[in-house]
């Protein structure tokens, strides 16, 4: 389902502009949106999508699974900047675990908050079959700190049609898929459903493919978003390759209209073409998909910080991926406006480090561990990690150290910090620490997007086929 806001606003959108279609769309109420909410600070827009897989309704045939109350199977946070140029699409994972705030429920009374649950289980607070819309914008606000503008809801029935009347999607399997990798409780493998390589699927094949999870690749929900990410870069390239005219936009919009589910400020035609007109410019390669830093936390998935505090802080402050500003000025992938402050202000006194060399380059664990000591820090020894293809240094953490972490990180320049099983504080230092090992700013800058979620956005132009490590 994920980034289909941009498509279905899009072409239902200009579809009524070309085509005065009166259809109503269906809206959700706003009742349950929390009176606490961000400030509306971002120049650009924040347009929360959810993909619904809801069995009732003409969607009882497709999910392939059970039961009345409507979950949500996809999410992601689209970002439209105040250039009208470019858009970035956030995927939040389902099973991440987050604070979900006090939410309405259908009979009016409020939930208390709950503290690290699942991400999907908002849109399930009230046990409804639409779901609850208005909880998951809560909790994304609560989240990320951006005030979303709309949250638009995508069911199964819709996104079927919507693929079948664009006249099918391009894709590519990294392998042969078959019946048991869509439904693993079957007793054998089946028959095959999609041949390796490039194929153009649509309707109920289109939707198999994007929820294939079981199989293919490490069968997280991690590399699914990635696929689901691919075809919808490969389904708007496919919706602007046949053109925005009355012929083809036709059984775009009517299929559009029955997809969505949208917020009272998008619950006219007038109010949905005005929308979609100012995204009309954004250029494919400028639409990027990308998904919040996250690591796993056994079998959930947990959001790190601090990058994920840093993405929210470049959108909120309108800049790219890339390192643009919404007006086009750049200043570079991955780096920074000068600091404010310097690390000569980091002390690491009372703080025991390990080092450990994640490269190939001689005496890098010996050298950074010589900076350490230069600001107080305590040395117990360095050593060659298991893997030397470390790209980006990372600082680890047993329990009850993601401070002391965090202060060595700020040594660091572009520094993971992450959470270990192993006790007290570990660094390994990167190719980047090799190629730059001078110091680094003491804190992060608020519009600067971590280097490794920049470097994994994909372009909605990409060719599905040019990368299949997201299989």
């Amino acid at each position: 389902m994920i980034g289909l806001s941009f498509l279905v606003l899009l072409v239902a959108g200009v579809g009524w502009g070309y085509l005065k279609l009166t259809g109503s769309i269906d809206t959700f109420s706003a009742d349950g949106i929390s009176g606490d909410r961000p400030p509306d600070t971002s120049a650009g827009q924040n347009v929360l999508v959810i993909g619904s897989d809801t069995r009732s309704g003409d969607n009882s045939g497709l999910g392939g699974g059970t039961g009345e109350v409507g979950r949500s199977d996809t999410a992601f946070l689209l970002h439209v900047y105040a250039d009208h140029k470019h858009a970035v699409a956030v995927s939040i994972p389902r099973d991440s675990l987050v604070d979900i705030p006090a939410c309405k429920k259908p009979g009016g009374e409020w939930t208390a908050p709950q503290q690290h649950v699942m991400f999907n289980g908002a849109f399930s607070v009230g046990d409804t079959a639409e779901g609850n819309p208005a909880c998951t914008q809560n909790t994304v606000e609560h989240l990320s700190g951006l005030r979303v503008d709309h949250t638009v809801v995508v069911d199964f029935a819709g996104f079927s049609a919507l693929t079948s009347a664009v006249g099918g999607v391009p894709v590519c399997l990294p392998q042969d898929i078959y019946q048991q990798d869509l439904n693993p409780k079957r007793p054998t493998r089946g028959e095959r459903v999609f041949a390796k390589g490039p194929d153009t699927v649509s309707g109920q094949r289109a939707l198999d493919y994007v929820r294939i999870r079981h199989g293919i690749g490490d069968g997280s929900d991690i590399g699914r978003i990635q696929r689901q990410q691919a075809f919808v870069g490969s389904l708007i390239k496919k919706v602007k390759s046949r053109g925005l005219n009355p012929t083809t936009l036709l059984p775009l919009a009517n299929a559009a209209t029955d997809a969505m589910t949208v917020d009272p400020g998008l619950g006219s035609a007038d109010k949905l073409l005005g929308f979609a007109l100012s995204m009309k410019n954004i250029d494919l390669h400028n639409t990027k998909f990308i998904t919040v830093p996250w690591r796993y936390e056994g079998a959930r998935v947990a959001i790190v910080e601090p990058e994920a505090d840093a993405l929210w802080a470049a959108l909120k402050a309108d800049r790219t991926i890339d390192g643009q500003d919404a007006a086009g000025s750049s200043r570079g992938k991955g780096t920074t406006p000068p600091a404010t402050a310097s690390s000569a202000a980091v002390s690491g006194t009372g703080i025991d480090v390990a080092v450990y060399n994640g490269t190939r380059v001689t005496g890098l664990a010996a050298r950074a561990a010589e900076f350490l000591r230069t600001h107080g820090f305590t040395v117990t020894g360095t050593a060659t990690a298991n893997s030397q293809d470390q790209a980006r240094t990372v600082v680890t953490y047993g329990p009850g150290g993601q401070s002391e972490a965090q202060t060595t990180a700020r040594l660091f320049g572009g520094a993971r910090v992450q959470e270990s099983g192993d006790a007290g504080i570990q660094v390994i230092v990167g190719r980047d620490y090799a190629d730059n090992p001078s110091p680094a700013p003491a804190s992060p800058t608020p519009d600067s997007v971590p280097t490794d979620v920049a470097d994994g956005a994909r372009s909605a132009d990409d060719d599905p086929c040019s990368d299949l490590s997201y299989g």
